[in-house]
């Protein structure tokens, strides 16, 4: 087996400004953000591509974890105190340094290039590296197991400080 050594790149097509500016206290996940807002600035180049995003009522957002430390294979995620391989949960400390949340649209200005968004759980000034049209019958499997998070799913809390660097 050979190991594939070419680096890939991604373009940052925009920022975003949130209230969380340390991962202490951010939202571990959008659903417990309280409904928190935040707005999303779309640079020049890209802002042609938010044309029809206001029919829909949420986004995919893909960003950049910068703000992570050194990812570990194991980890102990924020809503349990069992040591879990990394790949079965949402650690912000990857391999990869890719996030990943479903937020409200609450407005589209496509001639200034911004999206205001609600229930966020991403640090402000953070990099987005895409949006994608969240589809509920493409996206959403209501009937999924969901591992060892069946045992701890109520215990919802803002983040602490285990991931930060």
């Amino acid at each position: 087996m050979s190991v594939n050594t070419n680096k890939i790149t991604f373009q940052p097509i925009g920022i975003i400004r949130t209230p969380f500016t340390s991962q202490q206290g951010t939202p571990c996940q959008p659903a417990f953000s309280g409904g928190a807002e935040g707005t999303i600035h779309i640079y020049p180049e890209f802002r042609e591509g938010l044309v029809d995003l206001d029919g829909f009522d949420r986004i995919w957002i893909l960003f950049l974890l910068d703000r992570s430390k050194d990812y570990k294979m194991k980890v102990i995620p924020y809503l349990d105190t069992v040591e879990r391989g990394v790949f079965a949960t949402r650690a912000p400390s990857r391999p990869n340094f890719i996030g990943l949340s479903a937020v409200r649209i609450v407005g589209v200005d496509e001639s200034s290039g911004t999206v205001r968004v609600k229930d966020v759980d991403i640090l402000d000034e953070t990099q987005i590296i895409d949006i994608k049209p969240y589809i509920p019958e493409n996206d959403s499997y209501r009937d999924s197991r969901t591992g060892w998070f069946e045992q701890v799913r109520d215990k919802g809390k803002p983040a602490d400080d285990r991931f930060s660097i």
